[in-house]
């Protein structure tokens, strides 16, 4: 049997990145959820930083777009690493609940490190007063940030599942 024979034989043993569905759910559900949710919660935790005192209206848009678009970003990439973890296949054979709380793993993991980076090594910006704070070793990231990861992604993956699929087929031409 050839290699092509075996795909058709066998749709839900393709890897993930090969199966329509899984890169449709991705891209025109999850993903949409994602930056929408991301944008939301930016907004919300600017009183959290100090730009919100010191920053021109125009350079807090510009942070808020910068940070959810980096939100995004780390989102579509801890989602694509949890579902290499999982060896996930159709989106019909995702161990949903594995793969959320791995991609919320890497979010955080991510997460944390860079706002070590940002606010203690590059000082690229500051937490206000208002922040809370987690200590992690030797590490004090703001809790914001990391809360973030633990609602987000989750929610973004349980709207894309529930939004009808009719409705996802009109932004792909199905």
């Amino acid at each position: 049997m050839r290699a092509r024979d075996s795909e058709i034989a066998e749709p839900y043993r393709r890897p993930w990145y090969r199966d329509r569905q899984a890169r449709s759910l991705i891209l025109f559900r999850y993903l949409p959820w994602l930056a929408v949710l991301s944008l939301g919660w930016e907004i919300a935790q600017l009183p959290l930083y100090t730009l919100w005192k010191q920053a021109t209206p125009a350079y807090m848009g510009f942070a808020v777009a910068h940070c959810t678009v980096g939100d995004v970003l780390i989102g579509a990439l801890a989602l694509m690493l949890s579902l290499q973890m999982t060896r996930a296949h159709s989106p019909e054979q995702w161990r949903r609940a594995r793969i959320a709380v791995l991609t919320v793993i890497a979010a955080v993991s991510y997460t944390a490190l860079s706002e070590w980076l940002n606010t203690v090594a590059l000082r690229s910006w500051e937490y206000s007063s208002l922040m809370p704070r987690i200590r992690l070793g030797e590490i004090e990231p703001g809790l914001s940030p990391l809360a973030q990861w633990l609602v987000i992604p989750p929610l973004a993956l349980w709207l894309a599942f529930r939004l009808p699929r009719r409705a996802s087929s009109k932004w792909i031409g199905g």
